[in-house]
């Protein structure tokens, strides 16, 4: 595997009911187009080498005839490096069988029979056919060939496991899908006919995410097309994959063209998925005594050079109206956490320090909600801004703004007297700015909120976001600390979504425009003295590198477990034409050293609400020792030197 993905395809061919020749020669053109396109497995609809509206036609013994007949053009003719996996009916003593035939170099490797034959309104398939539970296990006899036939099966490759099921099979309460992905199936392929009706294929794509989702999983489904019979029912074709509850690709429907859909499943993550999902392992323990055989198949997946699946480049940040959604729902924990906790110790007052840029705004915006849905007066919030020597004038002007704006209680305390006192206490030459002259401006900022906040008998709100406590970007027992951190778990690039979403939400006016501007202004934390001109000289992406690169990181190290080599090669390609190979290098070797290097920080967090899917608190989502060694990661990244 290529860092862990398997590429699949699911087609839907033109059919022609009951001309078994046909639907052949149309399944091996395109066995040899998913062979192109470099998918290792590709999966044909039910009963697609027949057609599966050919209803008393089944009871013909030409018709089952010819399809095997059909059967072996496919094994003689079709691409030999990929599995192919197609639906055809099977005799089976008296009995007929909706089954899956695998595929693989010239050879017929298995059969899978449906279990679950719907038999209600516009369906009549125990007309025609019999459960694979209805039928003894044993062999069953197909092409001159004697196969074993059990109710459930695994198909095991060097690289991936896969199960089947066929339609109705999925519909079930318990889908064979369930056992079989517990059994240790990566991906599910399912042979569907499932017919058109109005609102069915939102259902259908809602029932094939969630039990990719349940069973963690990739799972290829590939519905009927174009010419089947109309005769009563019409079949739009669906070729569809996802992978874990999420929609990796689909096809247009209603085609009258063939149909194929490919893209990559990521075999690693759903392993890493499932070892951390301890429910899981429970769950499959619980089939100990089911039995599932399985059958090897020595099929080598090709490499894959670039995804046909799309990358998130910012994977915290969700497109068009769920962008929306996703930051009302934030806002919304947020002022939740925050108002249980001032309800709980009978607080009025919150402090917090207003730099004027984008955390500590989205804290005081917080904070302003939380007062409002408490019926409190936002007199009660404390704001204090805290100029010193790298201070501008422009995020000075935008802290002052915004808090006359909003109506809260106004401080204003200087540090610059205190830390020139505190700097001769200790000896230290005022020129030379360094980690000492920027520590004792974050820890003097921090007493003076600590201290207000004993003055007004209220708590200090923390400002700092994921992204800097994953770099540990914040000065131990300075900006570090808090007695509730409300943007604990929401990472940088979603702190100015956040915003900018709070400011579309307001009328025309000052407080909207000073938003704004401050969603504009470079991340820094303006501990150097600006230049001439009154600009911010410190950038903080100049020092640690670009936020959406180091949440692209975050996000495939914490949620996904992935090799750092694995996320390199996903960067360059979800930041292609915005950096280079070597820039992506360079910071990814930053993230990993700084995320091992700074963990002491995260173990002594303060208290704050997980809003997504990824959280650093001790007591939450990651629990890592301080003296953990980042040997193997930076290693790992060394073999890929540029």
């Amino acid at each position: 595997m290529t860092h862990g993905y398997i590429r699949v395809a699911s087609a839907v061919p033109s059919v022609r009911v009951a001309d078994c020749r046909y639907n052949a020669a149309e399944i091996i053109r395109q066995t040899h187009e998913a062979a192109d396109r470099g998918a290792a497995i590709v999966c044909f609809p039910e009963l697609s080498i027949t057609g599966y509206t050919c209803q008393d036609l089944f009871q013909q013994t030409l018709l089952l005839d010819e399809a095997e007949e059909a059967m072996e053009v496919i094994l003689t003719e079709s691409h030999r490096d990929v599995v192919v996996v197609v639906g055809m009916p099977i005799r089976h003593g008296g009995a007929l069988l909706n089954a899956a035939v695998v595929a693989y170099n010239g050879n017929i490797m298995g059969v899978v029979a449906k279990t679950y034959l719907p038999n209600y309104k516009e369906f009549y398939e125990k007309r025609w056919f019999t459960s694979v539970t209805d039928v003894p296990e044993g062999m069953v006899e197909i092409c001159g060939r004697e196969l074993p036939l059990s109710q459930y099966r695994l198909f095991k490759t060097p690289d991936f496991t896969f199960g089947i099921e066929l339609c109705e099979d999925l519909w079930a309460p318990v889908p064979p899908s369930s056992v079989l992905a517990m059994k240790g199936a990566d991906i599910i392929l399912n042979l569907s006919a499932d017919n058109d009706t109005v609102g069915k294929y939102s259902y259908l794509r809602s029932l094939v995410s969630q039990q990719s989702a349940r069973c963690l999983c990739g799972y290829v489904f590939s519905g009927c097309g174009f010419g089947e019979s109309t005769q009563d029912v019409v079949f739009g074709g669906k070729a569809m994959i996802y992978e874990n509850g999420s929609l990796l690709a689909a096809s247009p429907r209603h085609s009258l063209e063939p149909q194929m859909t490919v893209s990559e499943v990521d075999i690693a993550q759903l392993r890493t998925e499932r070892r951390t999902n301890t429910t899981f392992a429970t769950n499959a323990s619980l089939l100990r005594q089911v039995a599932c055989p399985v059958t090897k198949i020595a099929a080598q997946a090709p490499a894959v050079e670039r995804l046909e699946r799309p990358i998130n480049a910012h994977p915290f940040v969700p497109r068009g109206r769920m962008l929306d959604e996703r930051c009302e729902e934030i806002f919304a924990i947020q002022t939740e956490g925050l108002a249980k906790r001032l309800q709980h110790i009978g607080c009025k007052s919150v402090v917090v320090g207003i730099s004027g840029g984008l955390d500590s705004t989205l804290a005081l915006l917080v904070c302003v909600r939380t007062y409002d849905r408490l019926g409190l007066s936002r007199e009660g919030i404390v704001g204090v801004t805290m100029p010193g020597f790298g201070t501008t004038d422009r995020t000075y002007r935008n802290a002052m703004q915004l808090m006359e704006e909003l109506g809260i209680t106004i401080r204003e305390v200087s540090i610059r007297k205190a830390c020139e006192q505190h700097f001769e206490d200790i000896g230290h030459d005022m020129s030379v700015h360094n980690i000492t002259y920027e520590n004792g401006q974050a820890r003097e900022r921090t007493q003076i909120l600590m201290d207000i906040a004993n003055q007004t008998g209220g708590i200090v709100i923390g400002t700092g976001d994921l992204s800097e406590l994953a770099l540990g970007w914040a000065t131990y027992n300075g900006d570090h600390m808090s007695m509730y951190g409300v943007n604990v778990s929401v990472p940088k690039t979603l702190v100015k979504h956040l915003v900018s979403w709070v400011a579309a939400g307001m009328e025309e006016g000052k407080a909207r425009t000073t938003l704004l501007d401050i969603v504009d202004t470079p991340i820094s934390p303006e501990l150097i003295p600006a230049d001439d001109e009154g600009n911010i000289t410190q950038k903080t992406e100049d020092l640690v590198g670009p936020y959406e690169l180091h949440d692209f990181f975050l996000y495939h190290v914490l949620r996904r477990g992935d090799r750092p080599e694995k996320i390199e090669w996903l960067a360059q390609q979800a930041f292609e034409g915005i950096y280079d190979a070597d820039t992506i290098h360079r910071w990814l070797r930053t993230f990993c050293w700084r995320f091992f290097a700074q963990q002491f920080k995260r173990s002594c967090l303060p208290d704050g609400p997980k809003v997504g899917s990824c959280s650093l608190s001790p007591r939450g989502d990651w629990r890592m020792p301080s003296d953990a060694s980042s040997a193997g990661w930076i290693s790992a990244l060394s073999s890929e030197e540029k």
